[in-house]
């Protein structure tokens, strides 16, 4: 009886490690997928901010645009043919 209780207590010990280290390894994973679906709804919205940003620098950046606010805000204008020198090195 004694050899069984050698066998079987180490044995024991070894199931009751093993159930503990699956329990944990199980709430780690389930940890981590929250935290990726988290990371994945943020970076999606991420992408919609960055392609609403990229269309609104396009339309910022447009050259009509850009010659309206010069005229309108800071009253420039393009230089007439008269007004125009030409330099030569």
């Amino acid at each position: 009886m004694n050899w069984r209780l050698l066998i079987g207590l180490p044995l024991l010990l070894g199931v009751i490690v093993t159930a503990i280290s699956v329990v944990e390894s199980r709430q780690q994973h389930r940890q981590l997928s929250v935290e990726m679906t988290a990371l994945e709804i943020q970076r999606d919205e991420l992408n919609i901010e960055f392609g609403r940003l990229q269309l609104e620098q396009a339309a910022l950046g447009k050259t009509s645009r850009i010659e309206r606010v010069a005229a309108e805000q800071l009253l420039m204008r393009s230089p007439s043919a008269t007004e125009v020198e030409v330099l030569q090195p």
